[in-house]
């Protein structure tokens, strides 16, 4: 009886597929990236929201300011709006909160801010206009670059391409 219920487990495993050679495991390392700027209310929110967007599962976002203005402003709203973004469930937060803290990249915006205090990986400093008084074409065209940005951070950060969603 041993004999045979033996002989079936072995007929058993012979039936369990294997895995092929060209099948990897990969394990999921989740990476966060804290975007700064002065008020955490224009440039910031976006490049949070953008990685959000196109970091899926792999990328946690956050976003502060060295001096919050504790509000996101309408034209930030409105841009995010027409990516289908809606930002007004971000808040304008101080920087004081990822002191001490181990993120991925810490990239600021080209405001002269710095976060000595946020430990990380990667230190970026992108040197984008602050649109806050610019017309909504000139907004836009901020907005567009932060996404291109944010998009070449994810790649180098994940090691692999990232389309903007809708890309074909």
């Amino acid at each position: 009886m041993l004999v045979a219920a033996a002989a079936g487990q072995q007929a058993a495993a012979k039936h369990i597929p294997q895995p092929s050679p060209q099948s990897q495991v990969f394990i999921m390392t989740v990476k966060t990236v804290l975007f700064v700027c002065v008020e955490n209310s224009n440039r910031s929110q976006m490049a949070e929201a953008f990685a959000r967007m196109h970091g899926g599962t792999e990328i946690q976002a956050f976003s502060a300011g060295s001096r919050p203005s504790g509000r996101i402003t309408p034209n930030a709203l409105a841009a995010m709006q027409e990516r289908g973004y809606d930002l007004t469930a971000h808040d304008s937060k101080g920087l004081s909160d990822f002191n001490g803290r181990q993120v991925a990249a810490a990239v600021t915006m080209g405001c002269g801010d710095e976060c000595p205090l946020v430990e990380t990986h990667l230190r970026v400093d992108w040197k984008i206009p602050d649109p806050r008084e610019m017309p909504p074409e000139e907004f836009r065209q901020v907005r567009d670059l932060i996404e291109t940005k944010v998009l070449e951070l994810l790649q180098q950060l994940q090691g692999s391409a990232i389309e903007p969603r809708g890309a074909q």
